[in-house]
């Protein structure tokens, strides 16, 4: 089994209700990932998946010294359950402003430069197998660009983010 890092934008009412009742917010979290498959990808996406590059993609924003934890968040969910491996966590709405504006300011090459996968997988940053066969860091590359906008979309809209490991 693989572990997935998952997001969800959630408006302001939504965040707030979500904080007070962790069953609607899994509840509403699935009706946003139903909505958005039947949507066929159209329109701006609410839900985010980085499928097996969320620790390498933690490692090296960490290594970075990135200013906020957009892989695993500020703070659970008071009451979750876990949602597959982990229970959600969330960054409030300031600051998915503050990450959204620091992806902004960093480039995919400069998370990457002067690492490779044979660093990935010296440091044991899952999945390892991908980096001891020397897979491309593209794959991290193409889901940090995909974090990008995501997070610039709710910092726009005023969102808070929910992350899980599913």
């Amino acid at each position: 089994m693989s572990m997935i890092g998952e997001y969800a934008r959630l408006t302001p009412d939504e965040f707030a209700r979500a904080l007070r009742d962790p069953e609607w917010a899994e509840e509403r979290v699935d009706e946003l990932v139903e909505a958005e498959l039947g949507s066929g990808g159209d329109g701006e996406p609410r839900c985010l998946d980085v499928d097996k590059a969320w620790e390498a993609l933690d490692f090296l924003l960490t290594r970075a010294g990135f200013p906020v934890d957009v892989v695993f968040g500020d703070d659970a969910i008071p009451g979750a359950e876990e949602w597959g491996y982990t229970a959600p966590r969330f960054l409030a709405p300031e600051r998915v402003r503050e990450a959204a504006e620091a992806l902004l300011a960093m480039p995919a090459e400069r998370l990457v430069a002067g690492f490779g996968p044979r660093d990935l997988a010296r440091e044991g940053v899952y999945p390892v197998i991908a980096w001891e066969r020397e897979e491309s860091l593209e794959y991290v590359t193409a889901h940090y660009e995909a974090l990008v906008p995501f997070f610039a979309a709710a910092a726009r809209d005023g969102d808070a983010v929910l992350m899980w490991l599913d």
